[in-house]
């Protein structure tokens, strides 16, 4: 028997209530569980936008350390693009030998999809703590924080991409007897190479955000200025920080979306 066009609506529409139910149910649940006040949380929302709007306007005062904070941040920046350049290397070469399509045997492609899951996996502050107790505050240890969860990502995007993109090339190489180099050579990398390419772009816009956060940690780049501005209480210069790094952020996502679109 079919269903009429109203009973079709009634059931979304009764699907669509139970599922807003259990999720208020869960949220409310974890809330009790986890001690969350939500009265105290949501009525001193106002008071807090209203500090943050009094005190991290930047002022004329806070222009003084504008040459410090564009320093930081160029210097941030490129530690981004090169620990994200340096991953991608890497990544590409695991992803070839570990893809379904180009992988060389099953051992190989077990042990890349593991490599990838474990540093992709582990959160990028995770990683900062740990290497600081290792190599202390410095910006080999932001490199290398950004460097290990950046090579966990690519390596499965890339992977993915070959498997995605390469299968009838690979079939046509093979066909004619191409060795495995030529079909990786000749074949995979030119045609993923604007995919690659593009995930590199965008790879670079995470890795300039992500880099603020594991400077406050690793004590370097920008994240250590605004650090230090914060708790020196200089709030209006910390404020110059975040707008210097939101626009910075905002034209390298810009300029990534441009080129990617060229690309592609």
């Amino acid at each position: 028997m079919k269903l009429n066009e109203k009973d079709v609506f009634k059931q979304r529409f009764y699907s669509k209530i139970i599922f807003i139910s259990a999720i208020i149910l869960i949220y409310t649940i974890s809330s009790i569980i986890a001690g969350f006040q939500n009265g105290m949380a949501f009525s001193s929302i106002p008071a807090g936008i209203f500090w943050l709007l009094q005190k991290f306007i930047p002022t004329q005062n806070a222009l003084q350390y504008f040459p410090e904070i564009m320093d930081s941040v160029i210097k941030t920046v490129l530690l981004a693009i090169t620990s994200t350049t340096i991953s991608a290397t890497f990544a590409l070469f695991l992803a070839i030998i570990g893809s379904n399509s180009t992988g060389i045997n099953i051992f190989t492609k077990i042990i890349t999809k593991i490599i990838a899951s474990f540093f992709r996996n582990i959160p990028i502050v995770a990683w900062a703590l740990i290497l600081v107790f290792s190599f202390k505050q410095s910006q080999f240890t932001g490199f290398l924080a950004l460097f290990l969860i950046t090579f966990g990502y690519l390596t499965r995007a890339f992977s993915e991409t070959i498997d995605e993109v390469t299968s009838d090339v690979i079939e046509a190489l093979k066909s004619v007897g191409a060795s495995y180099f030529q079909i990786i050579f000749c074949g995979v990398i030119p045609s993923v190479s604007s995919q690659l390419l593009s995930w590199l772009l965008f790879f670079i816009e995470t890795g300039v955000r992500e880099s603020t956060l594991v400077g406050i940690l690793t004590g370097t780049g920008i994240g250590f200025t605004f650090n230090l501005y914060y708790k020196s209480f200089r709030y209006d210069a910390a404020g110059l920080v975040i707008l210097t790094v939101t626009v910075i952020v905002i034209g390298i996502e810009i300029l990534s979306n441009k080129l990617r679109k060229e690309m592609m």
